[in-house]
């Protein structure tokens, strides 16, 4: 069967790979429906994520169908429609036994580390299916996108009648204020690009965009917003270690602020004056955990979330080495890019 993989940085091929056997004890062999593009695929391809191995076939954001199952599976059966939790942990390391999955010693994504979904068939850890009778796949292969930002919003843990700045209006920014909406925060966004900002107040409900240009002004328009208090939470979904850098200028005292974006390089910023002065929290945030896609199916399924903004972009698998490239040029306009294998 056929196969996309990323050979090495801006180099795509189809290559011819064996069909999968049958699933063994725990595990399930699927069939991919549907594939979402996000960051981590166009950082690979430009050969900038930190994490990436090559050659690689890429895919993680996936909607599928359960065709077997091995023995010793009680949670899906053939037929079932499931989005895929993509982070392979070992459920023994010390990260794994303290219930912090997510960022197992061990840990295998789908995709970056170990091959993704963009092949018709592979077999999966039963355990990291998760089945809805109601979504679409596509709506499936949303799922993980919209983990990433539930679960960066978990680690900033903003309550009503807080404020939430969400720097960055990519897909990642957009996952996040997803949950900082259903937090019953106040929901701010800030980014440089007014197309995306546009999208955040038309498409999302978003009431208060902030577009900085970086010479300074964004920060009384902030404090316009929160009432002259800087918010007490932070997420910087920009993956920029200039804007990383300076993320720690608009938390209020005693405030979080949560990394979701990653860069390979150093950051810095002024401790004394900022944050040990405020008294800052300063949090990682790293792919999600099970009960973040568990949260997920049942929100969007109780139409909590509308997926319908999201999907920009649609391709069929076959033809997705020729229009990848256009997924990386701002003017396209891409969100979220869908391929479609079946």
């Amino acid at each position: 069967m056929k196969a996309i993989q990323l050979e090495k940085p801006l180099q795509f091929r189809t290559i011819e790979i064996p069909e999968p056997a049958a699933p063994g004890s725990g595990e399930a062999l699927v069939r991919v429906h549907r594939v979402g593009i996000c960051g981590t695929d166009i950082s690979g391809y430009l050969g900038k994520m930190a994490f990436f191995s090559y050659p690689r076939i890429p895919g993680h954001e996936l909607g599928v169908e359960v065709i077997a199952v091995g023995a010793d599976v009680t949670n899906v059966e053939p037929g079932d429609r499931c989005s895929v939790e993509p982070y392979i942990n070992c459920q023994k390391c010390s990260s794994c036994r303290r219930g912090h999955t997510n960022c197992c010693e061990n840990h295998q994504t789908l995709g970056v580390h170990c091959d993704g979904g963009l092949r018709p068939l592979f077999t999966v850890p039963a355990r990291k299916l998760h089945l809805s009778r109601q979504l679409s796949f596509e709506q499936l292969a949303l799922v993980e996108t919209l983990a990433i930002g539930c679960h960066a919003i978990n680690r900033g843990h903003p309550q009503p009648g807080e404020s939430v700045l969400v720097i960055g209006a990519g897909p990642i920014g957009l996952s996040v204020l997803e949950f900082a909406k259903i937090s019953g925060a106040k929901t701010i966004v800030m980014d440089m690009s007014a197309s995306r900002l546009d999208f955040c107040h038309q498409k999302m409900g978003i009431e208060h965009t902030i577009l900085t240009n970086g010479d300074g002004s964004e920060l009384d328009k902030l404090k316009s917003i929160t009432g002259d208090a800087l918010p007490e939470v932070v997420v910087d979904a920009t993956g920029s270690s200039q804007s990383m850098s300076h993320a720690l200028h608009y938390v209020g005292f005693a405030g979080r602020l949560v990394y979701v974006g990653i860069t390979q390089q150093e950051l810095s910023f002024p401790h004394a004056p900022v944050m040990h002065r405020r008294e800052l929290t300063l949090l990682a945030s790293r792919n999600a955990l099970s009960a973040d896609f568990t949260r997920i199916i049942q929100l969007i399924e109780q139409e909590r979330i509308d997926t319908r903004p999201w999907i920009t972009h649609r391709s069929q698998f076959e033809n997705l080495p020729e229009v990848f490239p256009s997924y990386i040029q701002p003017e396209t306009g891409v969100i979220k890019a869908m391929v479609e294998l079946v």
